[in-house]
């Protein structure tokens, strides 16, 4: 398979942190989208983003909580959106268009949290896939004149290193079926993160709309990790035997500036002018590694594995992820 997913040497590290991908580069008059930009690695860009220069919307669920959370932050205004919601999302949507602004970046970085128990969104479909996948595929779909108008846009979607722990679960994605295993829902989000990088790109290209997939590395403390309890922090080494944040850039183990520099690398350096369609990692493009690496305490793996850039399953899940829109 010919791809473009080898590393192309930018010169930054795992260590490099938001401000620093983003030195010397002026963002003045682009309009930025980031889902939850209200916490976590999303409040981190957008902050990062509007010190560039940038106009930056916050989609969030609790409005209110996201006002609070970016009161201060130049150019910065909140609207509701809520990926599980497919009326929330078109409104979001409508909103946007209607104010006329090109969208020069999308980050669809809000995600959602693997629950022990199955839940569901308004149509029925697991939350992790509706929320990370299924909720950011409408919303980008919709947005897609507005990406138009740019003349030149990205759309950069956070995945996970645990995408080369699962496929799509292409006989029963939504688990309507039954057999619910909450990190097996999670790992299939983060492959549909990067497949539908993958086919953006392809249809979108053309258009000067070019689309990656992020891996930010692990941040002890962002909530999804924290929400796991101490204990199992300390057993991931995560945090030490004092409740204090492992930093280990070099295995994956990040502050949350440094996770979130990859994000902000794929939306606005120019040293990757003229691709798309690549998983991110470490601020450079991920080589493909599918070796069969453990997770351990100490080692992290976090390179994209095949199934996750396969041209044939990117088309197969934009197909169907129209169809399960459209029900």
């Amino acid at each position: 398979m010919t791809h473009q997913q080898h590393p192309i040497g930018t010169g930054f590290t795992p260590a490099s942190t938001a401000d620093d991908v983003l030195a010397g580069i002026d963002l003045t008059g682009k309009n930025v989208i980031v889902t939850a930009g209200h916490s976590g690695l999303g409040l981190v860009a957008t902050r990062a983003l509007s010190r560039a220069g940038a106009s930056v919307v916050v989609g969030s669920r609790d409005p209110e909580r996201a006002a609070a959370a970016v009161a201060g932050i130049e150019r910065v205004e909140v609207g509701r959106l809520d990926l599980m919601d497919p009326a929330s999302i078109d409104a979001f949507v409508a909103r946007y268009l209607e104010s006329g602004r090109p969208l020069h970046i999308l980050i669809n970085n809000a995600g959602y949290l693997a629950p022990a128990e199955v839940v569901r969104d308004a149509r029925g479909y697991e939350a992790q896939f509706a929320t990370n996948h299924l909720g950011h595929f409408q919303l980008t779909l919709g947005l897609h004149p507005a990406l138009q108008a740019a003349d030149g846009a990205r759309v950069v979607t956070t995945t996970s290193g645990a995408q080369r722990f699962s496929d799509i679960l292409w006989d029963d994605p939504t688990f309507a079926h039954g057999g619910y295993d909450p990190g097996l829902a999670y790992a299939q989000s983060k492959t549909a993160n990067v497949l539908f990088a993958v086919e953006l790109d392809r249809r979108w290209a053309h258009e000067g709309i070019r689309a990656f997939a992020a891996h930010p590395g692990v941040i002890a403390t962002t909530s999804f990790n924290s929400s796991v309890g101490a204990e199992s922090q300390r057993a991931q080494g995560l945090i030490d035997e004092a409740g204090r944040p492992i930093i280990d850039p070099e295995n994956g183990k990040k502050t949350e500036e440094q996770g979130t520099a990859t994000i902000v690398f794929g939306a606005t350096s120019p040293l990757l002018d003229g691709l798309g369609g690549v998983y991110l990692l470490d601020n450079d493009v991920s080589a493909v590694n599918d070796d069969d690496l453990p997770l351990t305490a100490s080692s992290v793996p976090a390179e994209v594995v095949s199934h996750s850039i396969d041209p044939g399953s990117a088309e197969r899940l934009w197909a169907l992820s129209k169809r399960l829109l459209a029900v």
